[in-house]
Parts: structure tokens; sequence; C-alpha cells
């Protein structure tokens, strides 16, 4: 049989020898480095909204360092002129440390095949972080923000912040930390307040401060921040949260290996023990699909603005007694009625922080969202969040209803823009075991409920608003009395007062 098909190729001119495949032996493995933390975004992410992962101003790291972006080079040359002056520092210091990392650096990028060249590619990443850290440190200084070049301009300042937090434009934060510990030995005693370390974290956070909501709150505790956009995503969510998570995925696993083990004991025989994969396959979970702000809102559920809280940070408040007792659901009454306060409590709130949606938002929770996808497929909390507010708002009608309730603050102008902003962000983007499916089951069950849907019903027909409430309420109190008149005539007896 050999014979035959070496003969039968021969007579079709083909040689087998010119059809093996050439594989390099750098071809690299199958799957990214253990360290791997900054990669390239998606190329379906990418397609949805180009110009919401590509800098404009400036390129840091090895993924865009082009031509077109060699305006700021002189910029990052004076500053790092000006670093060195300041800490006392040379730059065969500065680039000892760098080196000394070079390998754990690379193993941070998906890739850096462009960066062949050692030394270029360790005077890329130090001429970067020294940057970086000089215009952190510039701006936590007001007689050096004022005088900058960069710092002075606010289109110039918006726009470089906006570079900065991109996916793609990233540097590894263990390499800013070490040159900033570096800069701040040849620093006087009396200059350093805390520990080089946390100071560091202190100009990052105050840099970006307008994302973060808790300037005060130590939410950074036992966390390894990887780079600048993980350290924006750590200010959405609260520090409890992976904790409930995992403990939520842990006793829904240690009840279906229970589930199992009566099952196997109910059938009394024996049963392979499902895997912990094969358990937590069964366990995924996403969000349900959720009806709409509005329709919510009818059916009695209050949209509650909440201070003092991550993003993140969404619970659904119950009462007790309507819990128990649905029938006391009195949202019709309060709808034409609002001046029966005592009756608010009685209501269920869904207790939402402030959404702020401005010109920057889409860009960075974009790049947010595709960290999520690329390194944090199991913990894609803001994935999940905009999962949610996607079910929330279908219409310019629940953002109006948002916005009247200060849960979302509308920068953008127009409702119907920040419904098309967040029904878009979550296209193209895949989320299991969502943070919020126990918050979005809880929800439809409500919603579900007989006696609140046909309060939705009754809200919307009769008590849209306290015009058709109050000719509603007439209405029954006529109808009432027509009643009792009909009673009274035929039903009742009335006494005879002639004489016998």
């Amino acid at each position: 049989m050999p014979c035959q098909a070496a003969s039968h190729a021969q007579q079709n001119g083909l040689n087998c020898k010119e059809s093996v495949i050439d594989i390099p032996a750098d071809l690299g493995p199958a799957e990214w480095p253990e360290d791997c933390c900054i990669y390239r975004v998606p190329k379906k992410l990418r397609k949805v909204n180009k110009d919401a992962y590509t800098p404009k101003l400036i390129s840091i790291g090895p993924f865009h360092h082009r031509q077109e972006y060699q305006d700021m080079e002189v910029q990052k040359k004076k500053y790092l002129r000006d670093f060195c002056k300041r800490t006392k520092k040379s730059q065969e210091d500065l680039a000892s440390i760098v080196k000394a990392k070079v390998e754990q650096i690379r193993n941070c990028y998906a890739e850096t095949s462009k960066f062949n060249s050692t030394i270029e590619f360790l005077k890329l990443i130090l001429l970067d972080g020294i940057f970086i850290i000089e215009l952190f440190w510039r701006n936590s200084k007001k007689e050096e923000r004022e005088k900058d070049y960069i710092l002075s301009k606010p289109w110039l300042s918006d726009g470089l912040q906006h570079d900065l937090l991109l996916l793609e434009n990233q540097l590894p934060y263990f390499v800013l930390e070490d040159l900033y510990v570096s800069g701040a030995e040849g620093q006087e005693e009396d200059d350093r307040k805390k520990e080089p370390k946390d100071e560091f974290l202190k100009l990052c956070r105050e840099y970006f401060s307008k994302y973060d909501r808790h300037p005060d709150s130590d939410i950074f505790e036992g966390k390894k921040i990887k780079h600048l956009t993980d350290l924006l995503r750590c200010f959405f969510y609260p520090p409890q949260m992976e904790e409930e998570v995992k403990k939520g995925k842990k006793k829904a696993i240690d009840r279906l290996c229970c589930a199992k083990e009566v099952e196997k004991k109910e059938k009394k025989t024996i049963n392979r023990l499902c895997c912990a994969k094969e358990v937590e396959k069964k366990e995924k979970k996403t969000i349900d699909r959720l009806c709409s702000a509005t329709k919510l809102d009818e059916t009695g559920v209050k949209f509650k603005k909440v201070k003092g809280k991550p993003l993140l940070d969404i619970k659904f408040q119950k009462d007790w007694c309507l819990d128990h007792c649905p029938c006391l659901n009195s949202s019709w009454l309060l709808n034409c009625l609002p001046c029966f306060i005592c009756l608010e409590r009685m209501q269920p709130f869904l207790e939402l922080p402030a959404f702020e949606v401005g010109h920057e938002t889409e860009c960075v929770f974009r790049n947010i969202m595709a960290l999520e996808q690329c390194h944090y497929p199991k913990e894609a909390y803001v994935c999940n969040y905009i999962q949610l507010l996607d079910c929330l708002i279908n219409t310019e009608k629940d953002v109006d209803l948002l916005v009247e309730k200060k849960v979302i603050v509308n920068q953008l102008g127009s409702d119907e823009a920040v419904a098309r902003l967040v029904n878009k962000l979550g296209h193209q983007i895949v989320a299991e075991d969502s943070c919020y499916c126990d918050l979005s089951q809880n929800l439809n069950e409500h919603y579900e409920g007989f006696w609140n849907r046909n309060m939705a019903t009754l809200t919307t027909t009769y008590f849209r608003d306290i015009w058709r409430g109050s000719a509603t309420v007439v209405g029954i109190i006529f109808l009432l009395l027509t009643f009792w008149n009909i009673f009274l005539r035929h039903f009742v007896k009335m006494p005879h007062s002639g004489p016998d």
C-alpha cells in the first residue's frame, strides 16, 4: 500500500518533502506566561470601537511605539533629566533596576517581538517609567503643576490621562514602584513622610482622583496591582466583593456535592464523583434577563441613590413584612399620592451608587472590561455590572427614570445617548458566574409575583399620575355609593311611618 501511494504521488507530480511545514524553534508557548497582564485588545472588541483602545498623544510600552507618537518623546527626555537632577540618581543607576528584571518585564506583555534587542527594550521601559513617575509627582505639587508644560494645559492633561489608562498603553506596576523607591532613596529623610511604596500609590490615586470614590480608604490592602488599568478597576468594586463571591461559589459547590452524595446513596450504586471542574461547570451562572427599570418601578421597586460606596456595590432591600405579605405593596397609592410618606418604608429598594456618564466613560469601561476578558475571566465584576445596567436600561424612558432618581448622572445631555452607550458597552463581552446572579433572581421573583404584577397593571392603567389616580379614586367612591344606594332600596326594609 505505501508503494502504491508513493507511485500515485509521483504520477501526479507531488513531492512529500516539499509539503513539510516549517515550524520555528522559537514559536513560543501555546498560552501566555503566568506573569502576563498587559494584552492586545481582542479583535472582536476592537472592531466595536477602535478609538477607545488607541492612544492619541503618547505611547507607553512596546505596543504603540511608532513614529506618530514621537512628539512626546522630547518631554519624556526632559522628565528623565529633571528626575535624575531632583533625586540625585544617574541614568546608569536607574537602568540597573530595570535590567535586573528585564525578563520579568517582558513576560508581563502578551508580545514584545518588535524589540528583539534587550538594550532598546530597556531604554523604552526606563524612559516611559520615569515619565509616568515624574508626571504623577508634579501633579501632586501645586507650584509644579502650574508651570509644567503638560499639566498647565487642561486639554493636554486630560488627553494624556486618557492615554495612560488604556490597556495596551501600560507598564508593569512593580517597575514604576521600584523606580520610585530608588528615587526616594536620594531624598532627604525629612521629605519622606511614609513608606515610598505607599507614597507612590497615593500619587497614583491622586492623579486618577476623579475615579477614586474613597481616597482615604485602604481599598488596596492585600492586593497586587498589575498596572494602571488594573488600579482603576479596583476603584469600582468593594474590597469584600472577592471574598463574598468566592464564599458563594464554595457554598454552591458544597451544596452540589452533597446533592450528588445523597443521590448516590438513594440509588445504592457507586457512581463517579463529579470532579471540581464538572461541579463548577454546573454551577456557572449568568444574569437572568431582567425587566427594565420602568417596569420594576411599576411593581413597586424604588431606585435609591446611596453615597459612600463603590460603584459596583448594589443591594436589593425588601422589608420583611412586604416579603411575607406582598399585598402590602402600596406603590400604586404612592405613585399618585406621594404625601403618604409613612408607606415609603414598606417599598422594596434597589440601592445603587451614582453612575456618572460622560464623554470618557466609554473609553474607561471598555479598557477595564477588555482587561477582565483577558486576565480576570472568573472575576469579571465590571463586565457583570455593565450587563446588569444593560438589562435595566432599554430605552430613554429607563434612563429618564434613573436620572430622576439621581442614580445616573447624565453629562452627555441626551437620555437616548446614555441608553445607546450602555447598550453598546456589552457588545462582544462574555462573562459567566456573575456576581449579580442572586440579585437578578430576587428582582425577577419580585416582578413575577402575582400581586406585584397586578399592581403593575393597576399602576399603569389607573394610577399613572395624580390626575388619573384622583379620577380613579372618585370613580370608585361613586361606584360604591351607587351600590350602597341600590342595597338600601332593595334589601333593607324601610320602617312604616303612616297610621295603622
